[in-house]
Order: C-alpha cells, then sequence, then structure tokens
C-alpha cells in the first residue's frame, strides 16, 4: 500500500507542553493557575441570555443567515463609534469582526507573511500568537521593552510587524509606559512595519486611569490611515463563548483581512455579533466593569500575599498594576521551568512554564501565574503546593 502523504512540515516545530497544560483541567482537584481565564463570576449572563434571544427574534435576517464577510455593519459601526476620538475618527471601513482574538491573529499573519519573514515581537511573546503565526514559519526579533539599551527601530528594521500587547502584557503582566508608546510609533513611521496593538486586557486597570492606547496616539484627526493594526475581543469584557473579536486599522488594511478571513470561516457567528453589539450599546459592559476589577484586584492582591508568604525563598516577581497574570522567575537556575511545570501536576496544581512564551522555546526560567479565575482561599493554597513542588527539587 503506497504511503499517505505527510503532514505539513510545521506542525513537526511543537511541542506537548501547551497540551499538557491545557489538558490538565482533567485532574480532580487541581488548581489552575496556567491559563488565562476570566471568572465566570463576573460573566454577564442573565444579560447576555435576553439579549441574544431577543436579537433572534428582532433581528432575523441579520443572525439566522450568512453574514458579510467584513461583518454586520451594525457591529461594525457599534465599534467604530464606541473607539472613535477627535484624534481617531473611525468609520465601519476601519473595522473587521472576527470570530475570537486568535483568529485575528491568525488572519494578520496570512495577509502580512510569506514563509520566513521576521516579527519584532515583545518578549516574552503570547503564546496563542506564536501559534497562530507557527504555519507562516517566520523568524522573530525579540523586542525586551525594559532592557536599558532597547532600540525599536533597531528591531523592527526589515520586519513585516511589531507585536505588542502594552497593556498588561501576556505573559509578563508589563504595562508599557507612554513614552515608550510614543517610541514604538515612531519607529514603526521610520521603519514602515505595521504596529499590532494586542489589547485583549485595556480595561483590566486597577491602580490608575488608563493610558492611551497605541490606536489612539497614532491619530491626526483626519479618516483614519496609520500604521496601528487593533486586536480587541469581548473575552474579557463580557465573555470568551461569544467567540467575537475585531480589527481595527487602515481601510486597506481591513480590506485585505477581509479577503483572508473569507477563506478562513468565511463570517463570524450572527447571532453572537448582534448580542455583543447590543450589550455594549446598552451599557453591559461598562455597568459591569466596577465588579470585575473590584474582584480581580482582590484576587490579584491575594496572589501576590500568597507568593510573599509561601515563595519568597523560591520566586522573584513583581506586583502587577493591571491585567490577569503574575511573571515570577525561579531563584535556583538548576531548576527548568519546563520540568517543574511537570512535576506541579503531581502536586495538584498547574503554572505555565517561560518555554511556551519565547519562539525558540529555550526559555526556562519564569512562569506565568494566573490570578483572575480563582478564590483567594484557591489562590493560597495553589501557591503553597507550587511551593511544595519547588522544595522537592532539593
Amino acid at each position: 500500500m503506497t504511503d499517505r502523504a505527510p503532514f505539513a512540515s510545521w506542525l513537526n516545530d511543537t511541542n506537548d507542553v501547551i497540551s499538557v497544560f491545557l489538558s490538565a483541567g482533567q485532574i480532580p482537584g487541581l488548581i489552575n493557575l496556567g491559563g488565562g481565564l476570566p471568572s465566570p463570576d463576573v460573566w454577564p449572563v442573565e444579560e447576555i441570555a435576553e439579549i441574544s434571544g431577543r436579537v433572534v427574534r428582532e433581528y432575523p435576517t441579520e443572525t439566522m443567515t450568512y453574514s458579510p464577510v467584513p461583518g454586520l455593519p451594525y457591529l461594525r459601526d457599534v465599534l467604530a463609534k464606541r473607539y472613535s476620538t477627535d484624534n481617531v475618527p473611525l468609520t465601519r471601513d476601519n473595522v473587521l469582526v472576527t470570530t475570537g482574538g486568535t483568529q485575528a491573529l491568525s488572519l494578520i499573519g496570512q495577509v502580512l507573511l510569506n514563509p520566513g519573514q521576521k516579527i519584532a515581537a515583545q518578549s516574552p511573546t503570547y503564546l496563542g500568537a506564536l501559534d497562530a503565526w507557527r504555519p507562516r514559519t517566520p523568524e522573530y526579533q525579540p523586542m525586551i521593552l525594559e532592557a536599558a539599551d532597547f532600540d525599536p527601530v533597531q528591531d523592527m528594521t526589515g520586519a513585516q510587524f511589531a507585536y505588542t500587547v502594552p497593556n498588561f502584557s501576556n505573559p509578563s503582566g508589563r504595562l508599557v509606559g507612554l513614552e515608550q508608546r510614543k517610541e514604538l510609533l515612531a519607529a514603526a513611521q521610520k521603519t514602515g512595519a505595521w504596529l499590532i496593538e494586542d489589547d485583549p486586557y485595556g480595561k483590566l486597570y486597577y491602580d490608575s486611569d488608563p493610558l492611551p492606547t497605541l490606536l489612539e496616539l497614532s491619530g491626526d484627526g483626519t479618516p483614519y490611515s496609520g500604521p496601528v493594526i487593533y486586536v480587541g475581543t469581548v473575552s474579557k469584557e463580557l465573555a470568551p463563548g461569544l467567540r467575537i473579536g475585531w480589527i481595527i486599522a487602515a481601510p486597506e488594511m481591513i480590506e485585505a483581512l477581509a479577503t483572508a478571513k473569507q477563506g478562513s470561516d468565511m463570517f463570524s457567528s450572527g447571532v453572537c455579533q448582534m448580542t455583543a453589539a447590543k450589550a455594549y450599546e446598552e451599557g453591559v459592559a461598562d455597568n459591569a466593569l466596577p465588579r470585575v476589577l473590584a474582584l480581580y484586584r482582590a484576587r490579584r492582591d491575594a496572589l501576590c500575599a500568597a507568593l510573599e508568604k509561601h515563595l519568597s525563598d523560591h520566586l522573584t516577581w513583581e506586583k502587577p498594576c493591571g491585567g490577569m497574570f503574575v511573571w515570577a522567575k525561579v531563584k535556583d537556575p538548576a531548576i527548568q521551568t519546563e520540568q517543574l511545570m511537570r512535576r506541579c501536576l503531581d502536586y495538584g496544581v498547574c503554572i505555565s512554564p517561560s518555554s511556551v512564551f519565547d519562539p525558540e522555546g529555550k526559555d526556562q526560567s519564569g512562569i506565568r501565574i494566573n490570578f483572575t479565575l480563582n478564590t483567594p482561599e484557591k489562590l493560597s493554597e495553589g501557591a503553597k503546593r507550587l511551593a511544595d513542588t519547588i522544595r522537592s527539587f532539593d
């Protein structure tokens, strides 16, 4: 019998770490500190249930049939209005609706990357972005924004685009300051690279007012045609199960992305699009935000207190001022964090190792710890289990 044709070669450039910690949720009694999950306690269940039923009855032709590839005009208009400022006037021509934020990243790769081309990526880098672009087999130039010698022009020269998460980066939780945001924009203008602003955590400021986005800073008061490609999602503001995201960019970029989306899934769910549109119009997300911030702020504080109590001899970390994660470094260089992750599962706790946020998979020094999913009691117990795991290496 003739051998079947082989799988694509990019599949060989993966490892089992992600599948291990994603499947760890099936372990009874496990405390999951490894995922990037919002708390079900903040989902506006009753509001979404009421709106979704209403939009099917009132808008059957928008919700029950094929939708336009770029998204329902109704939702695109809602998003254009929500993100417009005097400096950045937007229309629906600046908006593409996607099936979640991950599809947005995948589409960007499809329209901007030929095999082997360069991405300048904020380091460490969101693993979902690395996975989305893996089939394009890009080369990566790490951008270490906190480094004293960081030069955005040098890093972005020759890159198709620069990838950033300025608001509380996944995985590091880092907030990019205003001056550095301006430097990134200036570098994009000088080098010709597109500038991706992935912003799922932009509302999750716990200790200060939000900084202006790269999108806001890049406008000049005329119809938007700047270098920023802004990626947003309902996942942290409403609920991840709606699977609605969006891209805001120059009209020519939106047209290119719509062509790629047509060959991907053709259109995003009309029911979910109209539900998201009405939820934003009726203030569901804005009304829920104070409760979200209060809950997550308390859980961040609880995790940091537990780390101080149980792990100060073993880890170093900084308290994030927003987002969903604490990024910690293991003090003992002999402990490889992939190995630590696997042993943690035996102790009933899950963490994310730094290797999955490194395009080369080599960084074994850090861990990402999520604080939004679990109660303060579980966060404390999870930190204790992590400490017990680390001590088992002695």
